[in-house]
């Protein structure tokens, strides 16, 4: 490989480039992520790997002609999205060499994405790296790239800030329950009412890892759809009270006109839990809980806006992480570029040494241990061929220039 024509390339579409029904199209799961990589191989592309994700489907390849990997890799695709290659590419990019190198490391370092820093992509492209070794598709070039992006990532992680702070509504309310309970896989949910907005910060406290939920609504079917969607148990409506005391986690979303959860009712469950505190979120517009419960000793009410100012915050943390994490981005790009380029060397270094290491052979055994005599053949010997092709560029006067420059820098005779 030289440098000048890089083998690593990457075709693919996201949200940007794509519509989110083609990206449905290619979407490419773990189950199938082996048979679609066998057929690229089939078609002559030996290393890549499928990386998908919501907002992305991309190959990351390499081939000794990048033209050729990324038709193969856009026929590939057209296949999985029955449509024809011409009609799909408009729709694709593709990425070749240096620029493909920095996007995969952005991709891996969690900087190129929907929302800046969201952890999961990481694990994303490391199933998507042990998905390529399973099919036999995961060649040196690419495991390389590979490592040097989760090296770039790791570095992405522990320097700067990038993945603190919710960016969601829902984010912040799970952030603030770890705040305040740790762990959540020792605490139990409540969802009162069924509205949206509180269906979706129970999914995402779910998702976080909380133990157990229940659902209670006025409307005992809403209450009994809402819990077979989140796989939860249901309670009566008027036993919400005694379903308050076992809950460390409360989330209310009707939108009614009259308050669900009172501060009395959330002052008779603290005194059941024996004041174990008790963290509420109101996603009720207009508001579910009594603004009173904020009050109460051991209670903690958060509703849209407060979430919204945690959101901003995180919104605002992250981004001003993202400038340092792209700028230790640069650093580990250029690194790595410089290292592959060096490495281009190393087979023409092996050959000097070795061709070295035969002429030092061949005079001490015409020398028979005399080291004046060594030393001076040796040199003739060496600096024979060189002489030569130096006299005859000299000669032809183009490239002399050059070669002399070349020269000096090699064995610093300046």
């Amino acid at each position: 490989m030289s440098p000048a024509s890089p083998r690593f390339v990457i075709v693919g579409a996201n949200h940007r480039s794509a519509s989110l029904s083609l990206r449905d199209q290619l979407f490419v799961d773990d189950a199938g992520a082996g048979e679609f990589l066998v057929a690229l191989k089939a078609r002559g592309l030996h290393e890549a790997l499928v990386l998908s994700t919501c907002d992305r489907v991309e190959v990351w390849a390499s081939h000794h002609d990048n033209d050729m990997a990324a038709g193969l890799i856009c026929e590939a695709f057209a296949v999985r999205a029955d449509l024809s290659a011409p009609a799909l590419s408009g729709q694709l990019y593709t990425m070749a060499g240096d620029q493909a190198v920095h996007h995969a490391f952005a991709v891996a370092s969690a900087l190129d994405l929907l929302v800046i820093g969201e952890p999961h992509v990481a694990g994303q492209v490391k199933t998507a790296h042990r998905l390529a070794r399973d099919a036999g598709t995961c060649g040196p070039e690419l495991e390389t790239v590979l490592q040097a992006a989760f090296g770039a990532a790791k570095r992405v992680r522990s320097e700067t800030r990038i993945g603190e702070g919710p960016v969601s509504i829902a984010a912040a309310a799970v952030q603030l329950a770890r705040d305040l309970h740790g762990e959540l896989s020792g605490c139990s949910g409540l969802v009162v009412g069924a509205g949206d907005m509180g269906e979706l910060v129970a999914e995402s406290l779910l998702a976080a890892g909380l133990a157990r939920l229940t659902v209670t609504a006025p409307r005992a079917s809403r209450a009994e759809a809402l819990a077979q969607s989140l796989n939860a148990h249901v309670v009566p409506f008027d036993e919400m009270k005694d379903a308050l005391a076992g809950a460390d986690v409360v989330v209310a979303s009707t939108a009614g006109r009259h308050f669900l959860v009172t501060a009395d009712a959330v002052t008779a469950a603290l005194k059941k839990r024996r004041r174990k505190p008790i963290f509420l979120v109101d996603a009720g517009i207009p508001g579910d809980i009594e603004p009173a419960v904020n009050r109460v000793d051991g209670a903690f009410l958060y509703d849209l806006n407060d979430l919204e100012r945690v959101a901003l915050e995180g919104r605002a943390t992250r981004e001003q992480a993202a400038r340092a994490a792209w700028a230790i981005l640069g650093d580990e790009v250029t690194g790595f570029l410089k290292g592959r380029a060096a490495r281009v060397a190393v087979p023409a270094i092996v050959s000097l040494r070795q061709r070295f290491e035969e002429t030092r052979n061949a005079v001490l055994a015409e020398t028979h241990g005399d080291a004046d005599a060594a030393t001076r053949l040796l040199i003739h010997r060496l600096l024979h061929a060189p002489s030569e092709a130096m006299k005859s560029v000299a000669a032809e006067g183009a490239e002399w220039q050059q070669m002399e420059k070349t020269l000096r820098t090699l064995f610093r005779l300046d």
